[in-house]
């Protein structure tokens, strides 16, 4: 028996179960990546055996893909049609509509470049510190709609046509009466660069951008296995960037930044190993078909 396993602290008992929720957190994002890149296109049912290979090609074990077949099944995002003794999944309507959204966020990202006319939306808002989960809910979907903090009850986005997407955000977590918001050009008071520091941490973007140009850019894939591979592991990487990245107006960004950079190689990656990909995902399930 080795050591970890001996312990008998609190901390060392969880561990494992800590590796199992990883694992299934894991799964259950690339289960996701594989739906929106090959099942979503084909309006398809995919056969259990066709996700539990494709993910064992990607190191997930056979458990843990079937945990995340049956977790998003239970977020109804997939339904089961049981066939004899074999089992094959359809998105459902909420499935298909997250997975398009997803795909156009992650397609759409940082694609274009867009004039900017110098507005700011400024948007004030109090949420008691007891109620936590409000709290954080709020954080979460003004992150998610590119918002950024700079003081405490304070968040900013330079962007004035964001307003009818921060206004229902606050209304549907009911918190009107603790929120007020204003449109305009910065004002000249103050540090603007300080402002955005504070709001967002562009450090650790760019960081994160150059990591991505480092794996991605120069790497190849010759046979279709590795095309599969390639394309998946770069959509599941570039998936995080419209959530970390605020994609500001090019006026506030460093003049080195990398971001324009990192859309350039994904989407010429993405092209080139598209179809050696697509025709894998193809043998996958021809070879789960044809499975008595």
């Amino acid at each position: 028996m080795s050591a970890a396993s001996q312990e008998a602290s609190p901390a060392g008992a969880t561990r494992p179960v800590r590796r199992r929720e990883r694992a299934t957190a894991s799964a259950r994002s690339l289960l996701l990546t594989l739906l929106g890149e090959f099942a979503l296109p084909r309006h398809q049912p995919v056969w259990t055996a066709t996700v539990v290979d494709a993910l064992g090609v990607l190191g997930v074990e056979e458990k843990a893909a079937r945990q995340a077949l049956a977790r998003t099944s239970s977020e109804a995002l997939l339904v089961p049609e049981r066939l004899g003794r074999r089992t094959r999944w359809s998105l459902t309507d909420g499935g298909t509509c997250l997975l398009e959204e997803g795909t156009d966020r992650i397609y759409g990202f940082l694609r274009h470049r867009q004039d900017w006319d110098g507005q700011w939306l400024v948007l004030a808002v109090t949420v008691p510190e007891t109620h936590r989960q409000l709290r954080h809910r709020l954080r979460t979907r003004l992150t998610w709609a590119r918002l950024g903090s700079p003081a405490p009850g304070l968040w900013v986005v330079p962007d004035a046509k964001r307003v009818d997407d921060v206004a229902e955000i606050v209304s549907d977590l009911g918190i009107e009466q603790n929120a007020f918001s204003w449109v305009g050009p910065y004002a000249g008071i103050g540090d603007e660069d300080a402002v955005i520091s504070a709001a967002w941490s562009l450090d650790s973007v760019a960081e994160a951008y150059g990591e991505f140009i480092m794996t991605f850019g120069r790497r190849s894939a010759r046979r279709q296995e590795q095309a599969f591979v390639a394309q998946v592991e770069l959509v599941q990487s570039w998936r995080r960037f419209p959530f970390l990245d605020p994609a500001l107006p090019t006026q506030l960004l460093p003049a080195d930044w990398p971001g324009i950079r990192a859309a350039e190689v994904f989407h010429r990656q993405h092209a080139r190993w598209h179809e050696g990909a697509q025709a894998y995902w193809d043998v996958l399930s021809a070879d789960a078909e044809g499975r008595a």
